[in-house]
């Protein structure tokens, strides 16, 4: 006898809102190991964080170092299987264009004042790549996740996004892996009570298109976030909410990587790092790339701290933006289920 369990497993998170009914669990968190911290950051303190290896070497506190991406070269596997022209929308990169604005003068990163937090340089950054992103109407782009869920790490995930920020819209068109492949999400805030609509492929297109509301456990159950919060403007919001965090304890060190490449594009690389696990800090390891052009992180990757000494550092989250377009002026009509590109049911 098959278990509800196998055939959860192998069917498209779409169609688990039927399969999942017959045995509802909850999806569960991460959870991060360590006592409290002790003491807020003190400028006057020394770093208590002994000089960091060389970039793209990880080592733990009194243990052999553990290789770590590199953080200077990123390139993504590539989805496979995806013809524009074939399966999915007629030409999901075809999209309204305006004129270009003049580019900004790079990556601009202060060094830290004396007894100024390490982080503050870079919130400062965050802050004004966030005033950027918040006045472009919309954007176009391929995102490239994987996401620690509970103990397990998802297989990676590529979807091609549209994104209005008003009124907020997200149209996602998963290109791989294969089992996801060619299923379609659209979100409106303001329509459809609230819900999203969304729409399987295969044998499973059988149910049409399905209206599920973004928060529910149905639509969450392996995923870190919901639909709602996607996108570089939440991001970059909840980059700076973490930082600001952070600013308000030692242990804390930061180093700066320029030259980073992703995709073949210039970006610099900030790494943060958290040497101790305290309840405090969300990850021990991140790495925030900003490229160089459109000063606007691309790419994030936290990790947790290492199971054991020795051990590498556990990957929890890791999102890349490519193909970023900001010269995008959608219509509703991108939002649409009705849109005659689109394959809603």
């Amino acid at each position: 006898m098959i278990s509800c369990d196998s055939l959860r497993r192998g069917l498209s998170p779409v169609v688990a809102v039927f399969a999942l009914l017959l045995s509802p669990v909850a999806a569960q968190g991460p959870i991060y190991p360590g006592p409290s911290s002790t003491g807020r950051y003190q400028p006057s303190a020394p770093n208590r964080y002994a000089p960091a290896p060389a970039p793209g070497r990880y080592a733990a506190p009194g243990s052999v170092g553990r290789a770590a991406p590199a953080p200077n070269r990123y390139n993504p596997p590539a989805p496979g299987g995806y013809n524009p022209a074939g399966r999915g929308p007629r030409a999901p990169q075809r999209v309204a264009h305006q004129p270009r604005r003049p580019a900004p003068a790079g990556v601009q990163l202060r060094t830290a004042r004396p007894g100024e937090h390490p982080l503050m340089p870079a919130i400062d950054l965050a802050r004004a790549g966030l005033a950027r992103i918040e006045q472009v109407p919309g954007y176009s782009a391929v995102l490239v996740k994987r996401e620690l869920i509970g103990e397990e790490l998802s297989d990676t995930e590529y979807m091609f996004l549209k994104i209005r920020h008003k009124p907020f819209s997200v149209y996602m068109y998963f290109l791989g892996p294969e089992k996801l492949k060619g299923q379609e999400v659209i979100y409106v805030e303001g329509q459809n009570d609230g819900n999203m609509w969304a729409h399987s492929t295969g044998l499973e297109s059988m149910f049409g298109t399905v209206s599920i509301a973004p928060n529910s456990w149905i639509a969450m159950r392996g995923q870190r976030y919901p639909t709602t919060e996607i996108g570089i403007l939440t991001l970059t919001r909840r980059l700076i909410e973490l930082a600001g965090k952070d600013a308000q304890y030692g242990e804390c060190k930061v180093n700066v990587y320029r030259g980073a490449k992703i995709n073949n594009r210039l970006c610099t690389c900030i790494e943060v790092i958290h040497p101790v696990p305290r309840r405090n800090f969300h990850f021990h390891l991140a790495r925030i790339f900003v490229d160089d052009e459109l000063v606007v992180p691309v790419r994030y990757v936290a990790y947790g701290w290492p199971k054991k000494p020795g051990d590498p550092p556990v990957l929890m989250e890791e999102y890349t933006y490519l193909n970023l377009n900001l010269n995008c002026r959608f219509t509703d009509a991108d939002f649409d289920p009705k849109n005659p590109n689109y394959r809603f049911p």
